[in-house]
């Protein structure tokens, strides 16, 4: 019997030691840097978000910690900390790494281009999302919808701009196409982290920034020291994303891979409806405490102008990149297709129920 006590006793031993092996194998431990601070909701809340649905989806084996822009110090470096593997997966937005690959402008968004509800069809229905990680494998990550702004603002200016002559020499925030087309009306383009634009616009460093809406710019205080604050035109639907390293990715189990996908989706959808949200109740607030601010929309002769500029880029691109070429193509065939319906479905809903239409 002492025998084969020690023979169960070793047995279970083994049998211990494996099973605590196979737990330890399937806790996973990533890495997540985002290109914005802890506190620029909702944009910081999303990775959060995702992450959390990761943790409680995996019964806390799949852990995703996040690194904010206080801590990496590298607002725009996400690309490259997550192409070479410092992190597992970063948030961001495509279009800051135009310089990487002219092609990663059109999978944040596009000016005179698509809202967000067209732009998610497009990507999870139309073929966006395909698109998006042939353009990003080639450089050993994958990427996926991180979260809409929804419509944006045009940005806060210090003088009103009432013709193509007021923006000549004006100094200006504006990132991605829209900063290219601004630079083609001679506009002076800079693109500054988030965390620096007040400072920027306090110091005269720039005349005017341009950020999200009401929701996210009312907390940066723009409306202290720029009065003339201009609806949008050039980002309908704002798609951040979440990059991931390729090789890391592909090391995770099935279940953990759909897990990830299924976090990402739920985060970023919950952002846009987020931004609504905030956008609607910071609107109210700028009304009621900020009377002095003068909504504006650019002059016809300045849309114009940008659309003729964006026109003659587009075109500029597709030569140059047959990436951006595809995805263009891809985008406009798809718009072809829905924009009727959001026509019919909301502007003429809009257009038909107004008050001013009822009453």
């Amino acid at each position: 019997m002492g025998m084969m006590k020690k023979l169960l006793y070793s047995l279970l031993i083994i049998l211990l030691v494996a099973s605590a092996g196979f737990t330890a194998e399937k806790k996973i431990r990533w890495k997540l840097a985002m290109t914005w601070g802890p506190t620029l909701h909702p944009l910081s809340d999303t990775a959060e978000h995702m992450a959390e649905i990761v943790k409680e989806l995996s019964d806390g084996n799949f852990v995703i910690n996040i690194d904010a822009s206080n801590v990496h110090k590298a607002p725009f470096g996400i690309f490259d900390m997550v192409k070479l593997g410092q992190y597992e997966m970063g948030h961001t937005a495509s279009y800051y790494y135009k310089g990487k690959n002219i092609a990663f402008l059109p999978l944040t968004t596009m000016p005179f281009g698509m809202t967000a509800p067209e732009q998610y069809a497009w990507f999870y229905y139309g073929g966006g999302l395909e698109l998006m990680q042939e353009a990003y494998t080639k450089h050993g990550m994958l990427a996926f919808p991180g979260g809409n702004t929804g419509n944006q603002m045009g940005g806060w200016f210090t003088k009103e701009i009432n013709s193509l002559d007021d923006l000549k020499g004006l100094k200006m925030r504006i990132p991605g196409f829209a900063g290219q087309i601004m630079s083609k009306l001679g506009v002076t383009v800079t693109n500054i982290p988030p965390g620096e634009l007040y400072t920027a616009l306090e110091r005269g460093t720039v005349d005017a920034v341009e950020w999200t809406g009401p929701g996210m710019d009312i907390n940066m205080g723009f409306h202290k020291i720029a009065k003339y604050y201009y609806t949008g035109w050039h980002e309908p639907g704002s798609e951040v994303e979440f990059l991931i390293n390729e090789k890391e990715y592909n090391k995770l189990p099935e279940k953990y891979k759909k897990i990830l996908k299924i976090a990402m989706k739920t985060a970023a959808y919950d952002m846009y409806i987020q931004s609504y949200e905030m956008n609607a109740e910071a609107w109210q607030q700028m009304k009621e405490k900020y009377p002095d601010i003068k909504v504006k929309v650019f002059p016809e002769e300045v849309l114009k102008e940008m659309k003729t500029a964006y026109d003659n880029l587009v075109a500029s691109y597709e030569k140059e990149s047959p990436m951006f070429k595809k995805i263009m193509e891809s985008k406009r065939a798809y718009l072809d297709k829905v924009r009727d319906w959001t026509h019919i479905s909301d502007y003429l809903y809009l257009k038909s129920t107004s008050e001013s239409n009822l009453n």
